[in-house]
């Protein structure tokens, strides 16, 4: 509580019980009680003031003695000296790699971030300095650590540091720069750290996530996003697959008429896409083997740790393959995928904090058909709903009771059959059973599903039966349909939620803490 605040409150305290004091039926017992507990109240209020006037005595003298000593400082001149050997620019990475010996003893000039600062006093300021590409420590000694500007440095401030590498093995990468000039490029408030903070609430830190995007954890993050989305592509270019890249403003449905963001486009109506799956279909004909990484969106008004309205989709299609294909296809992207990942240089680095222990899932992963996913969950005490019914075939499990049964078997499933109810009209039927799709979901421990896919209908007059059943209008889709029409071939494909694949690789709790700038249900800013 701050002083008005306690202030108030004491007031109000005194307040309630002078008026109970009032009342001419009060016992002489409670009188005195009351009596007492003002006394105690004043002497509250009476500390209270002494602290405040305390206070701002030491803030009087401080500010006094920091005017004395910024007059002082302005006397220190820092000058750049032509006599030293010329600085070579760099970044912080070079500094800090497997080779950062081989720059010790050498001047160089780097420009970054203050990501912290320690003034020692006695003319000695450690900072820590930040340039995207890693952190060193940085030593300002003397003059350096006494002059206006020194003092002027405040977290965030942008600078340029010219100075010698030296070992240290105190130094967080083994190395420092001990700077012998720098210069102020962009000044900083010094309000960083004031704004929020590791206990401040979500609403806080997402309103300042341009600024939480500074911290180290979050920096990790986002760097191994881009490592994990180059091996995605690294996977496919080495599979053999072309890269195509669908419109995301459609007219047609993928998933449901209930989850799409409708928009007027010119006086027609019009939708940001769910998915790409049904135009990567259209270029496998002529591109064979295709993959995209776009954004897709879902009205779904659920506030879930992993669900967003726009979230990153990797989707890939394949021409003349079978149910069993397409599963091995799904095993070979996620583990080729993590073995990039762990074989890439940014790896021991980033992961530190994050998920040392990553490893490559054991193939092949577990596949359980939809209807024994029931049977485990009605097994082992997994319920339906928080009011305890039991699973039938042909419920949906959701994302908590899914969950639970991925954590309890603890190893990557591919949840496969479903009932072609349950599932979206392009969906070919299993040939032993036609109440039944060749659909698979691929669910991780810690998170659930990350991969939806299936086989393809690839039979004109089957696929017209799925429009009428699912009352759906073929004339938007006749682009779709038409590549029934002209020389049509089994297929298959999936879609990967890359935001779902990177909680999972990295055991980030909430899938907000790994995008960008997360748009989900209530939430369109910054």
């Amino acid at each position: 509580m701050d002083y008005k605040s306690k202030k108030e409150e004491l007031e109000k305290q005194k307040a309630e019980a002078e008026k109970e004091l009032q009342n001419p039926e009060i016992k002489k017992t409670q009188k005195k009680k009351l009596t007492k507990k003002i006394y105690f109240i004043e002497q509250k209020m009476k500390k209270l003031e002494e602290e405040r006037e305390k206070r701002e005595e030491e803030e009087k003298k401080k500010q006094t003695d920091l005017e004395k000593k910024l007059e002082q400082a302005k006397q220190i001149k820092i000058t750049k000296s032509k006599e030293l050997e010329k600085a070579k620019k760099t970044e912080i990475q070079n500094l800090i790699s497997e080779k950062k010996k081989e720059w010790v003893g050498k001047r160089i000039k780097v420009r970054g971030w203050v990501h912290r600062l320690r003034d020692q006093g006695a003319g000695l300021l450690f900072l820590i300095l930040r340039d995207g590409t890693g952190y060193i420590q940085v030593v300002l000694a003397g003059k350096l650590a006494e002059n206006y500007d020194a003092l002027m440095i405040k977290t965030e401030t942008t600078i340029k540091i010219y100075g010698k590498i030296a070992e240290d093995q105190r130094a967080p990468s083994g190395v420092e720069l001990q700077a012998d000039y720098f210069k102020i490029i962009g000044t900083s408030s010094g309000e960083y750290e004031s704004i929020f903070n590791e206990k401040s609430n979500v609403d806080v830190m997402l309103d300042n996530k341009h600024l939480v995007l500074r911290g180290s954890r979050t920096s990790a993050i986002l760097k191994m996003r881009s490592v994990a989305t180059q091996s995605f592509r690294e996977h496919y270019f080495h599979r053999g697959y072309f890269e195509v890249t669908p419109p995301t403003l459609v007219q047609t449905q993928v998933e449901g008429g209930s989850t799409l963001f409708k928009l007027d486009y010119y006086g027609e109506d019009a939708f940001l896409t769910q998915s790409s799956q049904l135009y990567l279909e259209t270029v496998i004909p002529s591109l064979g083997n295709v993959f995209c990484i776009m954004p897709s969106y879902r009205a779904e008004k659920q506030k879930t740790r992993r669900h967003l309205s726009e979230f990153t989709h990797i989707e890939a299609e394949c021409p003349f393959i079978k149910f069993e294909d397409l599963l091995n296809i799904i095993e070979d992207l996620v583990c080729d995928t993590i073995q990039r990942i762990l074989d890439s240089p940014f790896f021991p680095t980033l992961m530190k904090e994050l998920n040392p222990d990553l490893k490559v899932p054991k193939r092949p992963f577990k596949r359980l058909d939809y209807k024994d996913a029931i049977k485990f969950c009605n097994d082992h005490g997994i319920k339906k709903d928080d009011e305890g019914n039991t699973f039938e075939i042909g419920d949906d499990i959701t994302e908590k009771p899914e969950r639970e049964m991925t954590d309890m078997i603890n190893e990557p499933i591919l949840l496969i059959k479903f009932p072609a109810k349950m599932k979206a009209f392009y969906m070919s039927r299993c040939k032993d059973d036609s109440t039944l799709t060749e659909s698979v979901d691929l669910l991780v421990p810690g998170v659930g599903e990350i991969v939806g896919g299936s086989m393809r209908i690839h039979d004109y007059k089957e696929l017209q039966d799925a429009y009428s059943a699912n009352d759906l209008d073929s004339t938007p889709y006749y682009w779709y349909t038409d590549q029934r029409k002209f020389g049509t071939s089994p297929h298959g494909g999936y879609g990967l939620g890359l935001d779902r694949f990177l909680q999972w690789i990295l055991k980030v709790d909430h899938i907000r803490d790994v995008v960008l700038y997360p748009r989900m249900m209530g939430r369109c800013k910054p």
